[in-house]
């Protein structure tokens, strides 16, 4: 734990320190990497609610420049475009009293546009797609794969299903960079809001909480989007107009995704009302994630429950309990 007479040099200087332990570990091991990438800006909002933006930059800056000594320019300049800004912006919105929604909305604001200008910059300086790059990656990954099961006996037929939907999925894929880039920044978002926020109460410093998962209640519009992605599914695909498809495509799952979400709020409200004990809620909510029946089912309850509000409706018939 850092001391609270730690000078802000000092603490910068640390906090940076912790930044590029956690960079190393996100560019060269395989498993840990993939947690150490979403941590990556943890220690600058720590810095900048404790110390100011000023320093939570010059931490950034310092932090990426060292990286480029073991990793090169361009992938640390790639890391810092894409995760340093969702850590500053959260941790500006924390130093001045932001409310937790009005924090946590401009930090996913903040990494989704970050992300967005990564993948732009690493298009502009290396002239090529890195979506596209990944996929043909995993294309070829999963080709080589396949072939090696061939070539071991097993069936040919089954070998040849196998490789038709990994390809169907990969297109599916190909057509959903825009949910991909979103999914992505909400998950660093929520990891460095609900962790950063830990780090900070334990610190002695003030930071904002969300509402009560089972408070939460998202905007109307998403069901309105989801019945235009609908048309437009229709549209694009009846029309063969691919761009029409994509869009709508996009919107259809995002506007699925915050039905998801509000759907399992609505689930925990009742799970509450039944008193049930927390180990068989995280059950019911690890089985409903891993169902797709029943997660279709709670993705399209959230969205009408938008406009109806069971929850209003529920309370009144178990007078407010």
């Amino acid at each position: 734990m850092i001391s609270h007479r730690l000078t802000p040099l000092t603490e910068s200087g640390i906090l940076a320190a912790l930044s590029v332990v956690l960079g190393l570990m996100a560019l060269f091991l395989p498993v840990l990497g993939v947690v150490a990438v979403f941590l990556w800006a943890l220690p600058l909002l720590v810095l900048v609610v404790r110390q100011g933006v000023r320093f939570g930059v010059a931490a950034a800056v310092a932090a990426s420049a060292v990286l480029s000594l073991f990793a090169g320019p361009l992938l640390a300049l790639r890391m810092c475009v894409a995760f340093a800004p969702v850590g500053l912006v959260l941790g500006w919105g924390i130093g001045r009293g932001w409310s937790g929604v009005r924090t946590f909305l401009a930090g996913l604001a903040a990494s989704v546009a970050s992300k967005l200008l990564a993948f732009l910059l690493l298009f502009f300086l290396m002239g090529i797609d890195p979506w596209q790059a990944q996929l043909d990656g995993l294309t070829q990954a999963f080709s080589t794969t396949l072939s090696m099961y061939e070539d071991m006996g097993l069936d040919a037929a089954a070998v040849a299903q196998s490789r038709g939907e990994i390809e169907a999925a990969l297109t599916m894929i190909g057509k959903l960079a825009p949910l991909v880039v979103l999914i992505m920044g909400l998950s660093d978002t929520v990891v460095l809001f609900l962790l950063g926020g830990r780090i900070l109460r334990r610190l002695g410093s003030a930071a904002p909480q969300l509402p009560p998962f089972g408070a939460w209640r998202l905007p109307i519009g998403f069901l309105y989007l989801f019945g235009f992605s609908l048309v437009g599914l229709y549209w694009g695909g009846t029309r063969e107009l691919p761009a029409v498809y994509t869009a709508a495509l996009n919107a259809n799952m995002a506007a699925m995704l915050a039905g998801g979400i509000q759907g399992l709020s609505l689930l925990s409200v009742l799970l509450g009302h039944f008193r049930l004990g927390r180990g068989v809620r995280i059950l019911i909510y690890v089985f409903v994630l891993f169902n797709g029946l029943l997660l279709q089912i709670v993705a399209f309850t959230g969205l009408i429950d938008m406009f109806f509000d069971y929850r209003k409706r529920f309370a009144g018939r178990t007078g407010g309990r």
